[in-house]
Parts: structure tokens; C-alpha cells; sequence
């Protein structure tokens, strides 16, 4: 045991509780990097004790001092010149358990739930977390461990809860296809028909915008959660971001550990789409799954394997689920980055300016779903959601949900800056990258910038002559716009 002088560091670790000690120092515990040190503040009572961190090491500096991350300090409640009393501390069980998947053991419930809890509690790095991803990667996830999985997520954070047997709704895509906004059209479709629709969605990772950053472009998404619950019991539904509300805290720690290397084991892809409904409260879920060769499922084979796994996962938690394979050739719709993409959804929600596919998927998918609960007679949720659509009940409803939320604006500003991409010979639009889409529209500012992205005029199958504009390019960043015009030379559009 030492006790040594606190000294902050200003970094932070994403909430990861970590100490720096001299290697000197380290030695003298017998200490190396990766190791657990349990420290707790020892003048006054102002912080929590016997708080578990994970070390690392420096060669230089922190002499008789022990350096503490921003989060760490905090979580320590440390004021400048605390003395922390510095012990060894042994490793958690879940490493073990993450050991054992590893080498291709199949984990029980109760081991996958001590993995998740440590996940949750901050008490793995993530690498341990990465390591748990890479053995689900390698020796994947059999149906039993994919339903304990999905219920530890959901055990391990925040729940909504709605009355014994009352239905509630939900969709999901698998994502890989720029706009495809369908959730924003077949909310209000459905809650305005009297159905409980709440719908908790994340932010972007690697595409121009998530459903998340496109209602925030135009409300809040950030509502706590029994806000929402009055909201969801007033209006029928929400579209709010899930990481505000803490629904399945543990799958957002492991989505960050699988990016890097972009890590997707089919077991927890299925684990962290259920477990998102399932904490949500719905009992009858759709699920759509792109197809192509630009998106995560390449092919209806993989699709069908995976439709199979998801319908199966469902039954074993008494969820209603649907699949549907869609098609992922091109995007979806016109706008692609959070403003642009609100645009689109509003547009085609009041009937002005209206992006046919974006529409006609949206009927599709929420016509099923009025089926799949009774309200509407097999055969007949696409006219019953088209009725909606077109009386203007849908729209009205988008308000009212936009209103509830905090209501921004329902127009947002795009960015002030823009550059037309012109098509270079006339012809048949026969391709569109769907990837060099995304990335042209990150490039320029989405969606961190809300008003940076894309406006496509033109579409797969469309004729074009030359100098039509293919689509413009939107940002607030002249730098950032000249950067996507030089993407763009690599030509997101065939023609033939």
C-alpha cells in the first residue's frame, strides 16, 4: 500500500477509470500496465473509496504522485493536493469469462451477465471489451448465448415499461444505405392511428447521419426518460436518442470497442438490435435488411440466414418480429446528412417535394407493421398508411412528436456554402457508389456540421444529358467543401 499526492491529468479516457503511477513507483507494488489498483481518497470524506482503476505506466514523471484522468478524478470527487492511498487490486471474474470465449468456450447466462455488468460499471478497458467482441467474432454466438446476451444488456440498463398487453411497435434497420429515413415517416404514420410507437435510435458512427442526428437537426433527442414515457403515453410515440435515455448502455461500450476494425460477429449484431427493442417496451418488431453489393449483407442468401436468426432470437423472447429484405443498390431518398435528410422527411411527409422511394419504402414497412398488430386487415396496411400519409394526419403528427421533444425548427438551414456535381455525357444513370455517397457527404461536414451533406437530384435508372446536375454538395466549411469536390472527382455516378 502507498499513498501518494493526486495530480489531474486533463485527458479523457470515455469514462474508462484510469491512474498513471512512475514505473519506479509501479515496481515497488510489483504493478505493470493493465493491472488493477484500487484507490481512495484518505483526506476527508469527500470521495467515494475503494474505487477499482486500471493502471498505466509512464517513464518519466508522477514521481511520489499519482496521475488520474479526468474521469477518474472526478469520480473520486478529488480536490488539489489529496493524498490517495494506492493498494493492489485483483483482476474481475469477466476476464476469465472473456478468456474462455477466447478459446471457443460457450458462455453460460450467469458469465456473460458478469461481462456485462463489469462492461457497464466501467471496470473493463477496451481492449478486455474488444477481446470479448474479437471471441464472439471468431467462434460467434449460438441462439442461447445471443437471447442471454440480449437479455443481460437489457437487465443491465434503463427500461421503459407500458401496460400488461398493450401492443408497442418497433423497426430497425441494419443500416449501410445513405438517407433510408423510412423511421420518421412510419412513426407518425402508426401513432397516428392511435398505436404506441416510442423509438429510441442512435447517433452516426460511420455514416453521414443517424435518425438520432436528423431529428435533432430539427428537435431535441436528448430526453430524459420518463419525459418521453409522458410523451409516448400522450402522443403514442417519440424518436429520441437512445444514449440519452440509457437504454442499453453496455451494447453502445461494445459498438465503440468493435469500430475500430469495424468488428460486426453476427451474435451481437443481433443481441444489440433486440436488446434495443426489448428495453423499449415493444412486443412487435420489423426489421429490414438491405441487400447488395455496397451494403453489410451482400446477398439474399446471407439475408435469408440472417432473417431466419433474427425471427428465431425473437420468438425466444416472446417478441412478434418480421423480417423484410430490401433492396441497398442506391440510397434512399434525396437527402443525405442530418438537415438535408430532415428536409427530405418533412417534404414527404406533407406531400410537397416528395421523394418517391423514400415514401413507397416507408407505406411498405408501415403497412406491415399495421398488419402484423391487427389493425389492419392482411392485405390492407398499405392503404390504410397511405391514407394517413396522404390526409395529412401523418404530418400533423410529426409536429405534435416534434413539439413534445422541443421543437427547433421544422425547416433546418443547410449549409451556406455549395458546389453542383454535373453528369459529364448524357445517358442512363445504371450505378451509384453508395459508399464514395457517404463519405463525399462526411467529408463535407455531416454530421457533425447538421447542415453539410448531399442533395441527389438524380437517381439510379434516371436519364441524364450532360451538365444535368447528378447532386449538389452542401457545407459551411469552404476548406471542407473544396475537400468533398475532390471525392466527388472519383465519381459516385456510372452512366451509360
Amino acid at each position: 500500500m502507498l499513498k501518494l499526492k493526486a495530480e489531474k491529468i486533463n485527458i479523457s479516457t470515455g469514462n474508462i477509470w484510469t491512474a498513471v503511477l512512475n514505473k519506479d513507483t509501479a515496481h515497488k507494488l510489483d504493478l505493470h500496465p493493465g493491472d488493477r489498483i484500487e484507490l481512495c481518497v484518505v483526506n476527508g470524506k469527500r470521495g467515494a473509496c475503494e474505487l477499482n482503476v486500471i493502471l498505466e505506466v509512464s517513464d518519466r514523471g508522477f514521481n511520489h504522485k499519482i496521475g488520474l484522468f479526468a474521469e477518474t478524478w472526478k469520480k473520486l470527487n478529488v480536490k488539489k493536493g489529496d493524498t490517495i492511498e494506492v493498494k493492489r487490486s485483483v483482476k474481475p471474474d469477466s476476464l476469465i469469462f472473456i478468456r474462455e470465449k477466447l478459446m471457443g468456450k460457450p458462455l453460460t447466462a450467469k458469465k456473460i451477465d458478469e461481462i456485462i455488468k463489469d462492461v457497464v460499471a466501467e471496470d473493463l478497458s477496451m481492449v478486455e471489451i474488444a477481446y470479448f467482441v474479437s471471441g464472439a467474432m471468431i467462434h460467434g454466438l449460438s441462439d442461447t448465448e445471443t437471447v442471454n446476451l440480449t437479455k443481460s444488456i437489457v437487465r443491465n440498463g434503463s427500461q421503459l415499461h407500458f401496460g400488461k398487453g398493450e401492443i408497442v411497435l418497433d423497426k430497425h434497420c441494419i443500416g449501410g444505405v445513405p438517407g433510408n429515413r423510412t423511421t420518421m415517416i412510419i412513426i407518425p404514420i402508426c401513432t397516428s392511428l392511435g398505436l404506441t410507437m416510442p423509438k429510441t435510435s442512435s447517433r452516426a458512427i460511420t455514416s453521414p447521419a443517424g435518425t438520432a442526428d436528423t431529428m435533432e437537426a430539427m428537435c431535441e433527442v436528448a430526453v430524459p426518460a420518463p419525459e418521453l414515457m409522458k410523451i409516448a403515453k400522450k402522443i403514442g410515440g417519440f424518436i429520441a436518442w437512445g444514449g440519452g435515455v440509457d437504454l442499453a448502455a453496455a451494447d453502445d461500450k461494445m459498438i465503440k470497442a468493435r469500430h475500430p476494425l469495424s468488428l460486426d460477429p453476427e451474435g451481437m449484431l443481433l443481441a444489440s438490435i433486440m436488446a434495443k427493442k426489448f428495453a423499449a417496451g415493444s412486443n412487435h418488431v420489423l426489421i429490414d435488411i438491405p441487400v447488395g453489393p455496397q451494403v453489410k449483407i451482400k446477398d439474399k442468401k446471407k439475408g435469408r440466414h440472417l432473417k431466419k436468426r433474427f425471427e428465431q432470437i425473437g420468438k425466444m423472447l416472446k417478441m412478434k418480429t418480421k423480417v423484410i429484405l430490401t433492396d441497398g443498390e442506391e440510397p434512399i431518398g434525396r437527402g443525405i446528412g442530418p438537415a438535408l435528410e430532415a428536409r427530405d422527411v418533412m417534404d414527404t411527409l406533407s406531400g410537397k417535394n416528395v421523394s418517391t422511394d423514400l415514401r413507397e419504402k416507408a407505406l411498405t414497412m408501415a403497412g406491415i407493421l399495421l398488419e402484423m398488430c391487427k389493425k389492419a386487415k392482411k392485405g390492407k396496411g398499405y392503404e390504410m398508411a397511405r391514407v394517413q400519409l396522404d390526409s395529412g394526419a401523418a404530418y400533423e403528427q410529426m409536429i405534435k412528436i416534434i413539439e413534445a421533444q422541443g421543437k427547433k425548427t421544422l425547416r433546418p438551414k443547410v449549409g451556406k456554402l455549395k458546389r453542383t456535381i454535373k453528369a459529364k455525357k448524357s445517358g442512363k444513370i445504371t450505378y451509384i457508389n453508395n459508399k464514395l455517397i457517404s463519405r463525399i457527404a462526411r467529408v463535407a461536414g455531416a454530421p457533425k456540421s447538421a447542415g453539410s451533406g448531399l442533395w441527389l437530384d438524380k437517381k439510379l435508372g434516371d436519364k441524364v444529358k450532360r451538365g444535368d446536375v447528378l447532386y449538389t454538395i452542401y457545407s459551411d466549411s469552404k476548406e471542407r467543401i473544396n475537400n468533398a469536390a475532390k471525392f466527388a472527382k472519383e465519381n459516385p455516378y456510372h452512366i451509360h
